[in-house]
């Protein structure tokens, strides 16, 4: 059998035992009545973990660049703007998406490491009138968390549709729809929801559905929430095939959340993060990204002087620790590693160990024991 190791990864990430027994079930039909009531009760659950109210949600075979697309193609008319709010590598993404569907969009970008500050936000919604706004709530790239309540609060003052990106944020850090006035999450399943990679996972508020209703046809087939509409209604209908088991996977893995509690589990991800980087700290890491702008789910570590980038991130895997390296013009400076979904603490402990074996394999001077050592101290506090 292949050797088990932590993937630390910004995504996928670790994944539950209850979850793999789900995923490990023999196929059945996809309108078979087990599999009927499992992709309803996973479709409510999403809902219950965005804390949406009303509204639709949606689970397509696929991944976040398509729930991305998805968001696009539904809430865009002819000659209607959109305005991308991007703090790094994926709000990038997004206008590669728009202008490659021919939708009119504007992008208004902060430094990596950092986020758009709301009265940024607020300027340009001044500026020109938009009728979707889309922000990345924590690009992958960067680790930036950014304030989509007060990006949300500034749209529905113009009136316009906002969507957020939760791919690196849904169900580990906190996003609340109803109250906030958000109308679309788009997700996936294999970061904070612990399942593996195969899902689209989108929430459309009623204002969003309204919107895509009163479009008539979009420039999709596969990716009209219209066409997919009967079958999240009643999953015995069919438009293409679902994945049997990874829905019923995917409907273990809102379980598991719920089972936790969104308070407890939003808690969890804060405190795993701020111990996982004690640790680092005390090791001689800085962090790329902002104090203020630290996300629960993904820290950007840069190298001390002298530790070289691939060769850290080998020896490391060999102590059974995957992390990643850096994307774009942070590659060689930091690797990025995962904090999200159902890691547990032991686990945040033995990752820090590696990382002290690994540093003193390569011969970089630091206290023995130190990292370790802060990560319980700032789990005890």
């Amino acid at each position: 059998m292949e050797e088990e190791k932590l993937l630390l990864i910004p995504g996928p990430t670790p994944v539950h035992p209850r979850i793999i027994n789900r995923l490990s079930l023999p196929t059945v039909s996809h309108v078979s009545p087990v599999f009927v009531r499992e992709f309803k009760e996973a479709l409510s659950n999403v809902k219950k973990i965005v804390f949406c109210e009303r509204g639709k949600s949606f689970l397509v075979s696929g991944a976040g660049t398509l729930a991305m697309e998805m968001t696009l193609v539904n809430l865009l008319g002819e000659g209607e703007k959109v305005l991308v709010v991007s703090q790094g590598y994926f709000g990038q993404r997004m206008g590669d998406i728009a202008e490659i569907f021919g939708f009119e969009y504007d992008v208004i970008e902060s430094p990596w490491g950092s986020a758009v500050q709301p009265e940024q936000l607020r300027d340009q919604l001044d500026k020109k009138d938009y009728s979707l706004v889309v922000s990345t709530h924590v690009d992958t790239a960067t680790g930036s968390c950014s304030p989509v309540r007060e990006y949300a609060q500034a749209v529905r003052e113009k009136e316009a549709l906002f969507a957020v990106d939760g791919v690196c944020a849904t169900g580990g850090i906190e996003e609340r729809m109803t109250d906030w006035g958000v109308d679309v999450i788009l997700t996936a399943a294999q970061k904070c929801f612990g399942v593996p990679p195969g899902l689209a996972v989108l929430v459309f508020s009623e204002r969003a559905m309204d919107k895509r209703k009163s479009l008539g046809s979009v420039r999709a087939y596969y990716g009209d929430i219209l066409k997919w509409l009967p079958v999240m209604k009643d999953p015995s209908r069919y438009f293409s095939t679902p994945c049997v088991n990874e829905i019923r996977a995917f409907c273990e893995g809102t379980r598991v959340i719920l089972d936790e509690g969104m308070d407890v589990r939003f808690k969890r991800h804060h405190k795993t993060a701020r111990a996982l980087r004690a640790g680092l700290e005390s090791l001689g890491f800085s962090f790329f990204t902002g104090d203020e702008f630290f996300a629960d789910t993904l820290s950007l570590p840069v190298y001390p002087r002298g530790v070289e980038d691939r060769a850290f991130r080998e020896r490391l895997a060999e102590k059974k620790v995957i992390v990643a390296g850096g994307l774009g013009r942070l590659k060689g400076k930091v690797f990025r590693i995962g904090h999200m979904g159902n890691i547990s603490y032991s686990q945040i402990e033995f990752a820090v160990d590696a990382v002290e074996q690994t540093l003193s394999e390569l011969g970089y001077a630091f206290h023995p024991g130190s990292g370790v050592e802060a990560v319980k101290e700032a789990l005890q506090r």
